[in-house]
């Protein structure tokens, strides 16, 4: 391998970043992942890849070599040599070398190795042996349909004699009815199965499914090949049998796992190039493989179809860009996070019952790109509400979901989020008329007010309280897997206490904010209920140091220091500062505590020690391996609590130091294992107890840490937060960024933004298109109109705990 650069960002011509990785082995598992509404792919650096697609619940259309139980996409996800994959093998037909592209399954060494990532694409830029070969892959606007390209270029003076196999997994499809065979009339490999089933009903549901999988070319191959084993024979996909032939040997699959293989024989005279296409994907039968050949097989088509996706990714972008100085900060902030707050937002997460929490959150990252959706899952959310105040478990998103998984055991944290949320949207809009919509329930077709909708579900949580006024936790809280704390129906938990006492005060705040008509005397019942369970936790769960996480069945305060595992949990004290619980010498001494037990260089666990058995009065969480996911990782979702909550106390230094520690970048990449173009749902914690482990990327996109990770530039960071009257504006900047400066869209008015921080002033200067402001607030800017903010901020004292 050439000595380049391992790792590096580069900005294209249209201002979009490319990521490179040039090793297949320094980061095995680097993955990027590409989207439309129906579809997601996350594909490997070495050419592995996760597919699945909705029609109308999650199917796949490239299997693994066995039949895989349905479950969403799993965190650390791992490849092996059957894993499904798009592979192209290359015979140099004079010399007999065979290699693998873009790295497996033969792993040969290249000369050049190059993983590209792009907002709309991934390409790989190879070179072996005097040949150059790009690969690239995107997606569709609308389309269930992989579009790949794959050229060669001669690089030598000599002519040379090659072979391309284009290798992509089907895998198995069906114990009842598996097949594929090359079709003459569409140029594809053709793989057709029977979604397997036992009762007579579901034969009239799967009916309608794509069971088909294809794979085009616009070249007519010289030889195919569709069984998998037959192809492999004794040789493996290391060294495929039917490779060592002149030329395949045009097998089908009969009730065998089936493959899609072609091979193209050409001749490259020197500096000639040969380019190809091909399509990969899920269907119904030969009727949509045409239409989908037709539409997309072609130079133009290609082209056409390219421009069309890389709009669609374009309409992700976000309201916010900076410039810190720092290029690896911003080109994260400005295209990756935004990026994976639209995948959030648009898709679901894949999923046709979305958790309540989930969708709640996601959509409020939405705010801050398109509002409209935001207003409108808003409304479907309360819309599924039952009439007594509980939210569902998941949001139904269309007429045949059902709540499957997770959503089929009751948590009890759903209806915290409704005005949490609500209020970046209003922050963003000032659309109070929201709040009149009148919406029915699940259970019931009498309308009430959105707002009546969120009272309601206010009124649920503080019933849902032991004499203690403590909230049930039920089979679990923000922390699903908590799941054996309360399920006797006693337990209760201190987080969801606590949100419920935020989630009080936010709505209280929203209300004089943006003058929602509210009852003075529900009013003082919210802030004299947020008050009291305030009061109660501490009063039963302030443990010396920090809040315990809760009280199980059994009546065991659990999450103090006379634990042996579990001692600390991170969530309690976050929300502590965000309720109003803590005193000012309470969060000194849960931030001395937090640093001294959770703090580790990826940034701040959820709890430890990480448990490395099972407790039965607290649950699953228990179980799973210590430093993995809710079990003490760097569990990003609570760490962006945490660091929100300390913007709010005023803490910017330290809030910006955890939020730095969170963001991947190439600095951090050889431990994370993963590229900066998005925030993994976490990384490897039990920092303490297996250090060699922690801080390894989890490599899932799926986390609600992105909506508040944004949340917190927007509004903290550059403190451009919306309000009643205008762009309140409080620049939360640490120490260590003297300077900010970009572009904030507000309610359609463009604000160009310098932020300095000086120590020659003691309060605030603001001057916009160069006239003096008084106060914080900008009020009476237009929608497209372009203003010249320069804000002066006195320098930040360093005071926070260390």
């Amino acid at each position: 391998m050439s000595k380049l650069p391992l790792f590096s960002i580069d900005t294209a011509v249209d201002g979009l970043s490319n990521i490179k990785l040039t090793s297949p082995t320094t980061l095995p598992n680097a993955t990027g992942f590409l989207w439309n509404r129906a579809m997601v792919m996350q594909v490997n650096c070495r050419g592995y890849v996760n597919s699945q697609f909705m029609q109308p619940e999650p199917a796949k259309y490239s299997y693994a070599p066995n039949m895989e139980a349905k479950s969403f996409i799993q965190p650390e996800h791992s490849y092996f040599s059957h894993h499904p994959g798009r592979f192209f093998y290359l015979k140099d037909e004079d010399s007999g070398e065979i290699i693998s592209l873009p790295y497996e399954p033969m792993r040969v060494q290249l000369d050049k190795f190059s993983f590209e990532l792009g907002n709309s694409d991934i390409i790989w830029s190879i070179e072996h042996h005097g040949l150059k070969i790009t690969i690239k892959v995107n997606l569709t606007e609308d389309d269930l349909v992989e579009c790949w390209f794959f050229s060669v270029t001669n690089l030598t003076d000599t002519v040379r004699n090659i072979s391309l196999y284009p290798y992509f997994s089907i895998g198995y499809m069906s114990w009842m009815n598996q097949s594929a065979c090359y079709n003459e009339a569409l140029n594809a490999i053709v793989a057709e199965s029977v979604t397997p089933y036992q009762k007579v009903a579901d034969y009239f549901t799967n009916k309608q499914l794509k069971d088909k999988t294809f794979f085009l070319s616009d070249t007519i191959p010289t030889a195919w090949h569709a069984n998998q084993k037959d192809f492999e024979g004794e040789g493996g996909l290391h060294q495929p049998s039917a490779l060592q032939a002149a030329l395949l040997e045009n097998v089908e699959a009969r009730y065998e796992t089936p493959v899609a293989v072609m091979q193209f024989q050409q001749t490259l005279l020197p500096s000639e190039q040969k380019n190809y296409q091909f399509l990969f994907g899920p269907a119904k039968n030969e009727l949509e493989i045409a239409d989908i050949k037709e539409k997309y097989l072609g130079h133009q088509q290609r082209n056409k179809a390219e421009q069309s996706y890389r709009d669609y990714i374009a309409k992700g972008k976000a309201c916010l860009s900076i410039n810190s100085g720092n290029d690896g900060f911003d080109d994260f902030f400005n295209h990756w996070l935004p990026r994976q707050m639209f995948y959030h937002g648009e898709v679901n997460r894949l999923s046709t019952d979305p958790q309540t929490r989930n969708y709640i959150q996601d959509n409020m990252g939405m705010a801050f790109i398109n509002p409209e959706r935001t207003r409108q899952a808003y409304i479907l959310a309360v819309s599924q509400q039952t009439i007594n105040g509980a939210m569902p478990e998941g949001v139904l998103l269309h007429a045949d979901a059902k709540l499957k998984y997770i959503n089929q055991v009751p948590h009890a944290d759903h209806g915290v989020w409704l005005p949490i949320c609500l209020s970046v949207y209003l922050n963003e809009t000032a659309d109070v008329s929201l709040l009149s919509e009148m919406i029915t329930f699940a259970d019931s077709e009498e309308k009430q007010s959105f707002a009546r909708h969120i009272e309601l579900a206010l009124d649920y949580l503080i019933n849902a309280s032991d004499h203690r006024g403590l909230s049930f936790i039920e089979q679990g809280d923000w922390c699903d897997p908590m799941n054996m704390v309360g399920y006797k129906g006693k337990g209760v938990s201190t987080w969801l206490s606590l949100a419920t006492a935020y989630a009080l005060n936010t709505w209280c705040e929203l209300c004089e904010e943006y003058d929602i008509s509210i009852s003075r005397q529900k009013y003082n019942e919210y802030r004299f209920a947020a008050k009291a369970i305030n009061s109660s936790v501490n009063k039963h769960l302030w443990h010396g140091q920090w809040f315990a996480r809760g009280i199980t069945d059994d009546g065991r305060v659990f999450g103090t220091d006379e634990d042996v595992e579990g001692k600390i949990f991170l969530n309690p004290q976050s929300w502590a500062m965000l309720s109003g619980a803590s005193n000012e010498f309470q969060q000194v001494e849960m931030i001395t505590a937090i640093a001294k037990q959770l703090i580790s260089p990826q940034g701040v666990m959820m709890l430890a020690p990480s448990y490395t058995s099972m407790v039965e009065d607290i649950g699953r969480i228990t179980q799973k391996h210590p430093g993995v996911s809710e079990n003490g990782s760097v569990y990003n979702h609570a760490a962006i609590f945490y660091i929100y909550a300390l913007y709010q106390a005023g803490h910017n230094n330290l809030a910006f130091e955890m939020l730095s520690k969170m963001l991947p970048s190439l600095d951090n990449a050889e431990v994370t294992g993963q590229l900066p173009i998005y925030v993994p749902n976490y990384y490897r914690g039990a920092y303490h107890q297996f250090p060699k482990k922690a801080g390894r990327s989890s490599h899932l996109f799926n986390t609600g840490t992105t909506s508040w990770l944004y949340r917190c530039l927007v509004e903290e960071l550059c403190g451009l937060k919306g309000c009643a009257r205008g762009l309140h504006l409080a620049p939360k900047m640490p120490v260590t960024l003297p300077n900010l400066s970009g572009q904030r869209l507000f309610r359609g008015a463009m604000v160009n933004f310098d932020i300095e921080q000086t120590s020659d002033i003691s309060i605030m200067e603001v001057l916009l298109d160069k006239q003096v402001i008084v106060g914080n607030i900008l009020t009476g800017l237009q929608a497209g109109q372009h203003y010249q903010l320069q804000v002066r901020v006195p320098m930040t004292n360093e005071d926070d705990v260390k």
